[in-house]
């Protein structure tokens, strides 16, 4: 009954899968990405009104939007949980 208690450790059982953190980082990023994106789409239009930026042709937040969304999709896809190990 000693020996029992010993090997019932509940760790011992079967290894379980982590979840990355690099997971999660590519989730925050792909959100983060979307949210960039969306709210930066009205300076596309050039609202006339609006102060004049030196740059606002590039539409930074655009880019940086589309960015986040494509990387947090990789980290997303790379460390993705369930992904079998070569």
């Amino acid at each position: 009954m000693a020996d029992e208690k010993l090997n019932s450790n509940p760790k011992e059982k079967e290894p379980s899968e982590r979840i990355s953190i690099w997971f999660f980082i590519g989730a925050v990023l792909f959100v983060y990405g979307i949210i960039i994106f969306i709210a930066s789409l009205p300076g596309v239009s050039g609202s006339e009104g609006a102060q004049h930026v030196a740059l606002a042709g590039l539409h930074a937040g655009i880019w940086w939007g589309a960015l986040l969304v494509v990387l947090g999709a990789v980290y997303v896809v790379i460390f993705r949980p369930g992904k079998e190990k070569n």
